[in-house]
């Protein structure tokens, strides 16, 4: 009896002492790293701050859409963090100065919110002008007098103002569309006189054209061909 009670004894002391199997460890909770919210999440989110700051739903969802796509840990190459890709120093006008702060989804909709409402005051709720000044920033609009020809930004006001539609948005729209037609064709002429400027010596925009030949050989017909012909006609500069 005594060497069966000693052998449970060393039984049991062994299982105190051995570690937990690894079916039944618990692993450490991971500290530091918040979890990626989902969108599911984020709209009630989004519609809460929207509504308290009196922006419309609909606009608030496009810009966040057309922004991160709802993606609370989205960097931009310019450096604009989070749902509503908003910069450091826009944040820094509203009292966010920690650039860490923008990955949190309250504060980053709280001040891309507060953003966009003062710049619906601004233009007078006009969602064309806002839209543009949110991407584009209210100094570009400003200083164009609202004409802006950046292809991103003429881009991302339809794609804008487009979800704002399918959302439900009711405000009129239809001519910050027309504006965007009539500005991407402004910006296609300038890029046209830009390549001229470039390849094209402009002295040759002053020409006139004379025959290099007797006007019997002007007939192409009767044209000679080979390594002794001339040109049918030749460029001059007007006296």
């Amino acid at each position: 009896m005594k060497r069966i009670a000693i052998l449970a004894l060393i039984g049991l002391v062994s299982v105190v002492a051995l570690p937990a199997s690894a079916s039944t460890r618990t692993e450490p909770a991971l500290t530091g790293v918040a979890a990626v919210p989902t969108k599911a999440e984020l709209v009630p989110l989004i519609d809460r701050i929207a509504k308290q700051r009196g922006v419309e739903l609909a606009l608030a969802h496009a810009i966040v859409a057309a922004e991160s796509a709802y993606d609370a840990r989205a960097v931009s190459r310019a450096g604009a963090i989070g749902l509503m890709q908003v910069m450091p120093a826009t944040a820094a006008d509203y009292g966010v100065t920690n650039r860490e702060a923008l990955f949190d989804p309250e504060t980053n909709v709280q001040t891309g919110i507060r953003h966009l409402r003062r710049l619906l005051n601004k233009y007078d709720n006009d969602y064309g002008r806002t839209i543009m000044a949110y991407n584009a920033g209210e100094g570009v609009v400003d200083r164009t007098n609202s004409n802006v020809t950046y292809r991103e930004t003429l881009d991302y006001t339809v794609a804008v103002i487009h979800q704002y539609r399918r959302n439900g948005g009711t405000q009129p729209t239809e001519g910050a569309l027309r504006k965007v037609a009539l500005l991407r064709r402004t910006a296609n002429q300038g890029d046209a006189r830009r390549l001229m400027k470039r390849y094209l010596d402009p002295s040759l925009l002053s020409l006139k054209v004379r025959p290099s030949l007797s006007i019997d050989y002007l007939d192409p017909g009767l044209h000679r061909v080979g390594p002794e012909s001339r040109p049918m006609f030749e460029l001059h500069p007007l006296d």
